[in-house]
């Protein structure tokens, strides 16, 4: 089968969408699939290395990482066209989709399309006003869509959510997956210690851990907060947090206005393939976005053998376990409950890591792509 995945994100982030892309594309091609990407370079030359086709582009100051396609790119999409792909598989509702779309109908290749996004938590970096935003991102998604002949949710959540839009299509829920052998691997103690010693994590200190992208749809202020309620009940504790993005600097300044500073690390961007390292370094993983459309981080948290505590959202059903392998909270009082459980019994921290593994196996790569190519099948025999 040739498939064609078109992507506005790929060489410019590490995010859940270039995650789930570059899984994708890895376990079709290990299947016998020809895979090719179509994307955006991050200069204003369009090339192509291997089977990655970037299109010239201009940054676009709404997000970091997003990009503009500039016009003129025929060459490139006249070898993609001449290719003749099977299946065209759209994973932003943007700049690339109108690449797939025009694609697709001079190829008569299918279109299916995964909705990564819940855009109503990003519009206030576009719009001043939320319900305007909300209405714009419901009517173009409803626009955008209509001529998908398969469209891919990643979880329930986001299922509802497009048929809360007026989306009609054929919607079929797939979890992305992560490379559970990177996750599953341990490091030693005298890596844990040389990597808290680094980063001036006291040994003694237990570890709460955030880990992504450092924007305002995250809500890690409310993490910030919680963090230094619970510091006064357990004062050897440091928060790590990993990542980068827009936030970072409204955030250091909030821990530095609590006092907290000896108690918060920012580590800033680290390497994909040693994020494992840190969610190893944590006790305890934390979180109070609920902007995620699945969270892959939770997973891979997971998967790494921690407990988790969470605010309450539809997309940890089946990520969370309340009592098994973590909580999920509502309120202060709850998270503060719950992570005072955590930190006090160190044998249910064994038992709940060791069932935070039992879950996460259900996510891999593997499993992911084949799921995917059920839904290609589909395509191919509705076209």
């Amino acid at each position: 089968m040739k498939v064609l995945i078109t992507t506005d994100l790929y060489a410019t982030a590490t995010n859940g969408v270039v995650t789930s892309v570059k899984n994708l594309a890895q376990e079709l091609q290990a299947a016998g699939h020809e895979v090719k990407i179509l994307t955006f370079s991050k200069t204003i030359r369009s090339h192509r290395e291997g089977e990655v086709y970037y299109i010239h582009s201009v940054p676009l100051k709404v997000y970091p990482d997003v990009r503009m396609p500039l016009p003129s790119s025929r060459k490139l999409l006249r070898e993609l066209v001449a290719w003749k792909p099977d299946v065209i598989h759209s994973q932003c509702e943007f700049f690339s989709f109108r690449y797939a779309r025009r694609i697709a109908k001079r190829t008569g290749a299918p279109l299916v399309h995964t909705y990564h996004t819940q855009y109503e938590q990003y519009v206030s970096y576009i719009l001043p006003g939320q319900k305007v935003g909300d209405l714009l991102v419901k009517t173009l998604s409803r626009r955008r869509l209509k001529k998908v002949d398969i469209i891919v949710a990643p979880t329930a959540k986001m299922k509802r959510v497009l048929e809360g839009y007026g989306v009609k299509n054929d919607i079929e829920i797939v979890p992305s997956g992560i490379c559970l052998e990177q996750h599953q691997g341990r490091i030693t103690g005298q890596e844990r210690g040389e990597l808290r010693q680094m980063l001036g994590i006291p040994q003694e200190h237990k570890v709460i851990l955030n880990l992504g992208r450092l924007g305002t749809e995250k809500n890690l202020d409310e993490v910030i907060r919680l963090f230094a309620a619970e510091l006064e009940r357990h004062p050897d504790l440091t928060l790590l947090i990993v990542g980068d993005g827009p936030a970072r600097e409204g955030l250091q300044r909030q821990v530095e206005q609590l006092g907290i500073e000896s108690h918060v690390v920012f580590t800033g961007m680290v390497n994909p393939e040693d994020v494992q390292k840190y969610y190893q370094l944590g006790d305890v993983f934390v979180s109070a976005s609920t902007s995620e459309t699945q969270g892959l981080t939770y997973i891979e948290a997971a998967a790494n053998g921690l407990p988790l505590v969470c605010r309450n959202d539809p997309c940890l059903d089946g990520v969370i376990e309340n009592g098994e392998n973590g909580y999920t909270y509502t309120s202060a009082d709850e998270f503060l409950r719950e992570m005072d459980h955590v930190l006090e019994d160190p044998d249910w921290c064994a038992y709940a890591g060791q069932c935070s593994e039992r879950i996460a196996a259900a996510y891999g790569k593997e499993q992911f792509a084949q799921n995917i190519e059920a839904v290609y099948e589909t395509a191919i025999h509705m076209a």
